[in-house]
């Protein structure tokens, strides 16, 4: 699997994974976005471009979901498909998109409403062929 979530206290975790760190990222956020809606409900109709920066992979991850959640929000969208570009070594620049469509209550299968990406279970690597992204969402 790509992704999961799985129970934390009174959180829900997520973690994606992939054969690069793009693609972990990809998957982390399709995790995130499964908490909150049924993912085959939401069309990738518009485009949403997003740009974070951070110093470390793991609070790039937090950076990218939580700017997620605020497009989604001010946009009154869901997002159910995602594109990822990582760059630079020092200072990390990721460049995204986010593809989804404006929230239809009649037609989306909604869940839960995720608040925010936390630093809780925060941890970005590699294991063996395969990279993960994980941390806990607030919801």
């Amino acid at each position: 699997m790509d992704y999961e979530t799985f129970e934390h206290e009174a959180d829900v975790g997520i973690a994606g994974y992939g054969r690069s760190l793009e693609e972990a990222f990809e998957n982390a956020a399709r995790a995130m976005f499964s908490v909150m809606v049924e993912l085959e409900s939401v069309a990738p109709k518009e485009r949403v471009r997003i740009e974070v920066e951070a110093e470390e992979a793991d609070i790039l991850l937090v950076e990218w979901l939580n700017e997620l959640l605020s497009q989604a929000h001010l946009r009154s969208m869901l997002f159910s498909d995602f594109e990822v570009r990582v760059e630079g070594d020092g200072m990390l620049r990721l460049e995204g998109t986010a593809k989804g469509e404006r929230i239809d209550p009649e037609r989306h299968r909604l869940k839960v409403e995720v608040k925010a990406a936390t630093y809780s279970m925060l941890e970005v690597g590699r294991e063996g062929e395969r990279y993960f992204a994980r941390c806990v969402v607030d919801v």
